[in-house]
């Protein structure tokens, strides 16, 4: 069994050890694609207005979060 079915069958899991363990690796997971398709998309010159839009998060909110 591989990490990615590993990791639904704990978030689907009714003992909530196991499902917040996965919450938490989810989280963890998103953070770290949100940094790689941020800075992909600065990268690419987009602005940090429309990276927010995206996000639905404020301008402000993303420049704090990933500016270097």
């Amino acid at each position: 069994m591989d990490d990615d079915q590993k990791l639904a069958e704990a978030a689907a899991s009714s003992n909530p050890a196991q499902g917040l363990a996965a919450v938490r690796a989810l989280r963890a997971l998103a953070d770290r694609l949100e940094d790689v398709q941020v800075r992909n998309a600065r990268e690419q010159g987009w602005s940090w207005q429309a990276i927010a839009d995206v996000l639905h998060v404020s301008r402000q909110a993303v420049h704090q979060k990933h500016a270097r």
